[in-house]
């Protein structure tokens, strides 16, 4: 049973990767995400339970490749964990984000200039990168949520609305994410949302 959400994630990546790579296609010099671009790195944002544990893997083969890098990973992360865990919209002890409509507002004002501890401030290059959380795999191309078509502000300078929504992406069109998601739940009996530090600290 552990394995099989291994295998069925390493297919999602396979399908979002796939549909952020014709996005890009499509959008050519209007996408200005390269190596060292590190917009989308400063500022939590929540990851579930399936993000974190292609994290939480991701850290254990840079441990076994790399391990003075991991190591200075994760003193980035309880770095982070110190700084945020007084007013984390969540219980600082598991790193679990509360739910509703005030943890919502709270959230949208928390820690938005923290760097992820993923990055190494001195290349600028994600440390989890081939681990990355789907949101960071899907930043940059124009992307459908509940407020519209959204697009990283440093992309599609001077596009117009028809010219961004010819490069739309639609990273998970059959919703595999969540299939998984509530298998891995099922499995391990975690649940909820955290972020990228408090799930690397421990």
């Amino acid at each position: 049973m552990a394995s099989f959400p291994l295998r069925r994630d390493n297919e999602l990546i396979q399908i979002v990767d796939s549909t952020s790579a014709d996005a890009a296609r499509r959008s050519g010099s209007w996408l200005a995400c390269r190596p060292g671009c590190t917009q989308c790195c400063i500022g939590v944002f929540p990851i579930n339970q399936l993000d974190a544990d292609r994290l939480r893997k991701g850290l254990v083969s840079l441990e076994r490749n790399a391990p003075e890098r991991a190591e200075e990973l994760r003193k980035r992360a309880r770095g982070a964990v110190s700084r945020l865990s007084k007013d984390f919209p969540g219980d600082p002890d598991t790193g679990l984000l509360s739910d509703g409509d005030e943890a919502e507002r709270r959230f949208a004002d928390f820690a938005n200039d923290e760097p992820c501890p993923a990055l190494d401030p001195t290349t600028g290059l994600c440390e989890l990168y081939e681990a990355r959380p789907m949101t960071c795999r899907v930043f940059g191309p124009p992307v459908r949520s509940e407020g519209g078509l959204g697009v990283c502000e440093l992309c599609f300078q001077g596009a117009s609305d028809e010219e961004i929504a010819a490069c739309e992406m639609i990273p998970d069109p059959e919703d595999l994410e969540s299939i998984l998601l509530e298998q891995l739940e099922d499995a391990t009996g975690k649940s909820g949302q955290t972020i990228v530090a408090f799930c690397l600290a421990s």
